[in-house]
């Protein structure tokens, strides 16, 4: 890769990881519907000005129905429910539980009709990746957190079945205006509840700075600078992102909130990346949460 290649997926892998930090802190003081309502507002607002721009919106209304699919299923959904539970789990564990992803992806590709068979070295992967699955909840959820770990595994469904809709509903469309459309409809949605349920008292300086790097960084900057790296290194080997996340989720977690690096999730993380490299190299990467070949969506 160019230089300019490996600057932006490094800035890249660095913010994407680190929204399960930043959705902790904040939920310590705001309902999981204000955070989202407040994130996707500042995504959506920083965003507009440039899908305007293109002057390519209007193509997105023959296709509102799957737009709002998407919407549903990679944004709406999965951010609440990630917010809710990392009311109960750490940021690391959240993080690599969403790094399942491209598992269920596969899986989800395949029971869709794909065409291109598994084979021994996908199927293999998936065994690794679900074994990684169980390291995590058997050692550090245990049965403690049920209703956190169901979250998560519509989070993870949610993000696996977003890009298929991209891909075969609207990979012809326009990706930032697809973004941006799909970032103010959520806005408009949880405008109700988002407001209803703001803290009567401004919360404290590390909430809010949690939610402005959420809405500016991990949202509108961290998708013009994937656009970039698409255009730089191309679709496929801008998806390597995703087995580097997960790490940065990890480190984040473990030297800023000061939680355990216990042997669950030094198992996990391992079983868990292994399986998807081995689920999603032998052809085509299956993209992380959104990175559908023309039109990424928010990962967390």
């Amino acid at each position: 890769m160019t230089r300019r290649g490996w600057i932006l997926f490094a800035a890249l892998s660095v913010i994407w990881g680190i929204p399960y930090l930043l959705i902790r802190v904040a939920v310590r003081e705001l309902t999981p519907a204000s955070l989202v309502f407040l994130r996707t507002t500042i995504g959506a607002a920083l965003l507009a000005p440039f899908a305007l721009r293109g002057g390519n919106v209007r193509a997105l209304l023959p296709r509102w129905r799957p737009l709002l699919l998407f919407t549903a299923v990679e944004i709406a959904l999965p951010w609440w429910l990630l917010s809710d539970a990392e009311r109960r789990l750490t940021s690391s564990l959240s993080g690599l539980l969403v790094a399942s992803v491209p598992l269920v992806g596969a899986a989800l590709a395949r029971l869709g009709g794909g065409h291109e068979p598994l084979g021994t070295r996908r199927l293999a992967g998936l065994g690794v990746g679900l074994l990684g699955v169980a390291a995590l909840l058997g050692l550090d959820v245990g049965s403690g957190d049920l209703r956190a770990v169901a979250e998560m595994a519509l989070v993870v469904v949610g993000y696996a079945f977003g890009p298929l809709v991209v891909a075969r509903r609207l990979a012809d469309l326009p990706s930032l205006e697809v973004v941006a459309v799909s970032l103010a409809l959520c806005a408009v949605a949880y405008a109700p509840f988002g407001l209803a349920q703001l803290p009567p008292l401004l919360p404290t300086p590390a909430a809010i700075a949690a939610v402005v790097v959420l809405g500016v960084a991990c949202t509108a900057i961290a998708f013009i600078l994937f656009f970039q790296l698409i255009a730089e290194v191309g679709p496929v080997r801008a998806t390597v992102i995703t087995y580097v996340n997960p790490a940065v989720a990890v480190a984040a977690g473990v030297a800023l909130l000061g939680e355990p690096l216990t042997a669950g999730t030094a198992a996990g993380f391992v079983l868990i990346l292994a399986g998807s490299w081995l689920a999603t190299g032998a052809a085509r990467a299956v993209p992380r949460p959104g990175e559908a070949e023309r039109t990424p969506a928010p990962p967390a």
